[in-house]
């Protein structure tokens, strides 16, 4: 098994402890990168955008600016982090511009970076060059795949996650109890991932204690937040 598969392994015995605590758009906290590992996070959220060749993080295109680029940001950091043993961790790169190019300039940056392949998983979402990935013969970075993906029987190395619009599925947003017919679709959807050795993933979830109580409940393995001292504390609480 290739080392990125054992990686995995590792990130799925951690889940089965407990969920990951996922810093969504992670740039956008006061110290990007720093504050999640800070508390523990397990997987970190990246926006990254190709513009005259380098990768730049930011949410729109408006607030690119030239310093802030992946490896600035994280992959230059990581490599220092990646020196003290400790756990794994997901970054995930979501891709705002076109699919193929910037894939093709965040392989070449991940080449470099081959030494954090031990620890780090990097798993590529937003706009997914997922036919050039497929054909890859030694892949640097793996897929985040969507609920229609359960479907298919794309390989588990190519598509370790899968991640959805919480509100596309659900009307629920922490407000009174959660429906039993949502509660049972919801776990319908771990045990489908879970069946094909997948983690499974929301974006779009309310930032509320009762939210996160019930995706902890059902099995799903990523919890993410833009509040990492909230979901931290929750996570913590006996």
């Amino acid at each position: 098994m290739r080392a990125t598969g054992l990686l995995f392994l590792a990130l799925a015995a951690v889940a089965v402890a407990g969920p990951l605590a996922h810093s969504h758009n992670d740039y956008e906290q006061s110290r990007p990168l720093h504050d999640a590992l800070a508390l523990g996070f397990d997987s970190i959220e990246a926006d990254i955008w190709l513009v005259d060749g380098r990768l730049l993080v930011a949410h729109e295109a408006e607030q690119v600016r030239p310093g802030r680029t992946l490896e600035s940001l994280y992959l230059d950091p990581l490599r220092q982090w990646v020196k003290q043993p400790g756990r794994p961790l997901i970054l995930l790169i979501d891709v705002k511009t076109e699919a193929a190019a910037t894939y093709a300039a965040l392989d070449a940056v991940l080449e470099k970076y081959a030494d954090l392949a031990g620890r780090i998983r990097f798993i590529v979402s937003g706009n997914r060059a997922r036919e050039v990935m497929a054909a890859q013969p030694h892949r640097r970075a793996a897929l985040d795949g969507r609920l229609d993906d359960l479907a298919t029987d794309a390989p588990a190395d190519l598509i370790p996650l899968v991640s959805d619009n919480w509100a596309k599925f659900f009307t629920w947003r922490g407000e009174g109890e959660f429906p039993a017919a949502d509660q049972a679709r919801l776990r319908q959807f771990v045990a489908q991932a879970h069946a094909q050795h997948r983690l499974l993933r929301f974006w779009n979830t309310p930032n509320r204690p009762g939210v996160w109580r019930e995706l902890r409940a059902a099995g799903v393995d990523v919890i993410g937040t833009d509040d990492l001292a909230a979901l931290r504390r929750f996570l913590d609480a006996p």
